[in-house]
C-alpha cells in the first residue's frame, strides 16, 4: 500500500532538517556528545543519526531543537562572514554578553534560546 503524499513530505523534510543539523554541527566542530546534549538525544542516537539509520522526529522536542540550532549556526555564520575559524573560536570561548562559553550554554533550552536571539540581534541592520 502506498503512503500518502503528505507522509512522504514529512519523511522528507525530516531527513532534509536531521541532516542540515548534522552538518552544521560538522562545520561548528560540535562533536556527538555536544550535540546530543544539544538536542536532548542520547550520544548513541547521534551516532545512528550520522549514519543516516535515523532521522529526528518531524514533531519532537529534539527536532526543535535541532532547528534552533541550525539557526544559531547560520546567524554566527552571518556574522562572522562565513569565517569557519572564527565561528568555531566564539562557539568555544566564553562570551561576556551571554556570561557563558557558547557551546555549553546551547545545553539548556534557555541558552540554546538565548543565543539564536543574541546572534539574530548580531545579524541585524543598525
Amino acid at each position: 500500500m502506498a503512503q500518502p503524499a503528505h507522509a512522504l513530505d514529512v519523511s522528507r523534510q525530516e531527513t532534509i532538517l536531521t541532516k542540515a543539523a548534522l552538518r552544521a554541527a560538522e562545520l561548528l566542530d560540535v562533536n556527538n556528545r555536544e550535540f546530543a546534549a544539544i538536542v536532548g538525544v542520547s550520544p548513541s542516537f547521534v551516532t545512528k543519526l550520522r549514519a543516516g539509520t535515523s532521522v529526528l522526529a518531524g514533531h519532537s522536542k529534539s527536532m526543535e531543537l535541532a532547528v534552533q540550532f541550525v539557526r544559531a549556526f547560520r546567524s554566527l555564520d552571518a556574522v562572522v562572514g562565513g569565517d569557519a575559524k572564527t565561528a568555531k573560536a566564539w562557539l568555544r570561548n566564553h562570551n561576556t554578553a551571554l556570561d557563558a562559553v557558547p557551546v555549553e550554554y546551547m545545553k539548556s533550552v534557555v541558552g540554546l534560546i538565548d543565543i539564536v536571539n543574541y546572534l539574530d540581534q548580531r545579524r541585524a541592520p543598525l
